[in-house]
């Protein structure tokens, strides 16, 4: 008889860099959120990275405010907000407190909890739409956020322990590639998201 090994869940160290090395390292690592009865989970496969008060499209550009408090706090929690009125988004907060920065989550590639991801998407969608192939469960960060039943209930949790935590993963993905962000109107020039080149799950350009 075999006894799995338990999954690793990331360090506080981890967030605690350079934004850019995180979004890089956060590629291939498992988002997991579980709660009494259930988990889901997915492999990272895309993420966008922001950065500081001179960053146009973060957050921290106008500078300290009760709702982008999370960003100057202790790395490795997760900065959770809703999006034009809609969807869900979440960051993870990098670099040493009092810097604030985080990587977006845009992207996973579902492994666990597949079934129960699909019935949270399908509640918005026509009757008679065909189901979702998996690949296009977390596709695009509000998309996953739904997925994983992630909302503003999850703002500031700790990553590092409890029901919403990133694992260690185990699996190659492929080459990665860098490009500009998108969805954004404002600093969209800079190449900071990192995603697995030619993934299914990976968000498309209009």
């Amino acid at each position: 008889m075999t006894v799995e090994a338990a999954a690793v869940v990331l360090s506080r160290d981890f967030y605690a860099r350079p934004t850019l090395d995180v979004a890089r390292d956060l590629i291939g690592q498992v988002l997991v959120h579980a709660t009494a009865r259930t988990r889901t989970a997915g492999v990272i496969v895309e993420v966008e990275a922001y950065i500081g008060e001179s960053d146009p499209a973060c957050h921290a550009a106008p500078g300290p405010t009760t709702r982008n408090q999370p960003l100057y706090g202790e790395p490795g929690r997760a900065y959770v907000y809703l999006n034009y009125g809609m969807h869900y988004l979440m960051n993870a907060v990098t670099e040493p407190a009092g810097s604030p920065a985080a990587v977006l989550i845009r992207a996973l590639e579902p492994v666990e909890g597949i079934e129960l991801m699909r019935r949270r998407r399908s509640r918005l969608r026509r009757a008679g739409v065909p189901p979702l192939p998996d690949r296009a469960l977390c596709r695009g960060p509000g998309n996953l956020a739904r997925a994983l039943g992630i909302s503003l209930c999850q703002n500031r949790r700790d990553l590092t322990v409890g029901s919403l935590v990133i694992e260690e993963g185990t699996a190659p993905l492929g080459p990665l590639a860098w490009g500009p962000r998108i969805g954004i109107r404002v600093g969209s020039d800079r190449p900071w998201r990192c995603y697995v080149a030619g993934h299914p799950a990976v968000s498309r350009r209009a």
